[in-house]
């Protein structure tokens, strides 16, 4: 694609057009795109010694498998590695300062989700922060707000990640960035000024790799001339647990925060004939739609590959589907795709096979 590549850090100088590499050399560019990503936060009482408190970096990669492993953090991140591990041998207890996992998900459904980890053997510490941390031995001792104290071999600190933006000179050119160096963009994903972009890890909203090829080809189509657009209500974000967890558009929350008036319809994969036959049929799939318009608004799935079967959820907020549109729908059988169906006709009242 003739697109030339060069390895280093990069920051503006004091002139908009102009970006220094760490050997000196200076790249010029009519217009330029920032993509620089995120990195993991660090706790204060947990700081990362690379060997037994890691961030989601080392913790891809080490060298054994840990007897007993602390997770800080039941978001994204602190479940799949906590999955991963869980599953090649490790005791997991994770730690979260929240009353539950997954806030940002429906109660029901953050609730089923926990359940189906703690039937696996996963250890949740709930509502508890860390409030100090102390490496002996190659094992760390953790205190928790109540004062209980955890002994593992190795702890995953997975509160979060934070834009990297604080070494790229933006103050130089006035780059505006929010308090957590989130850069701050417009709907071109134009930066405060106008031929630097932004897309990705490092402007606000949700830390995912496909969103930010997106907001590139955005950026791109927008730079040659076109009409550059994501439609953020139709980006999907994927939990690669076991089950796996797949969301799209808005939860039952956030739609009513909005001013929807809401149905839902739930459908368990237990009921799902591909789902029983493969073994694996714990979680459900549940759709979230407008009462008066029918609207498809959002959806959540756990459960068996729901990372593949979700992208029909994605085609039908994007062509602003309704329910009864993804219910008339023939699905194939047995397949788990069948759940999305039956979910949608469940929002009526009419799901068959419950």
């Amino acid at each position: 694609n003739k697109i030339t590549v060069k390895h280093g850090q990069a920051s503006f100088t004091d002139k908009a057009q102009t970006i220094k590499l760490d050997n000196n050399e200076q790249i010029t560019g009519k217009n330029i795109v920032i993509a620089s990503g995120s990195e993991p936060l660090a706790i204060d009482v947990a700081p990362f010694d690379g060997q037994q408190i890691v961030s989601s970096t080392e913790a891809l990669s080490f060298d054994e498998v840990p007897t007993r492993l602390a997770v800080i953090g039941g978001g994204v991140i602190g479940l799949e590695m906590a999955s991963v591990w869980k599953r090649l041998g490790s005791e997991v207890l994770i730690i979260e300062a929240q009353d539950r996992l997954l806030t940002e998900l429906d109660d029901d459904f953050s609730q089923t989700c926990t359940d189906i980890f703690r039937g696996q053997g996963l250890q949740f510490y709930l509502g508890q922060t860390v409030t100090a941390t102390n490496v002996q031995q190659q094992q760390v001792q953790i205190t928790l707000t109540n004062n209980q104290q955890l002994t593992v071999d190795k702890v995953l600190v997975a509160v979060g990640r934070r834009a990297n933006s604080d070494k790229l000179g933006l103050e130089k050119i006035g780059v505006q960035c929010q308090a957590n160096g989130m850069i701050v963009v417009n709907q071109q994903l134009q930066t405060t000024v106008d031929h630097v972009y932004a897309i990705g890890d490092v402007i606000p909203g949700a830390m995912l790799a496909h969103k930010a090829e997106e907001e590139g080809v955005a950026v791109a189509e927008h730079l040659a001339g076109g009409v550059g657009h994501v439609n953020y209500q139709a980006i999907p974000s994927i939990i690669y647990t076991f089950p796996e967890i797949a969301t799209i558009g808005l939860s039952t929350k956030q739609a009513k925060q909005q001013g929807f008036e809401v149905k839902t319809g739930q459908f368990p994969f237990a009921a799902n004939g591909r789902a029983l036959a493969s073994g694996h049929y714990q979680g459900l799939v549940k759709i979230i739609a407008d009462r008066h318009s029918d609207q498809l608004l959002g959806a959540q799935l756990v459960g068996p590959q729901v990372s593949e079967i979700i992208a029909e959820l994605v085609l039908a907020i994007e062509y602003q589907a309704s329910s009864e549109d993804l219910a008339r729908t023939v699905h194939a059988h047995p397949t788990l795709a069948e759940a999305i169906k039956e979910a949608s006709l469940a929002c009526d009242g009419r799901a068959i096979h419950s």
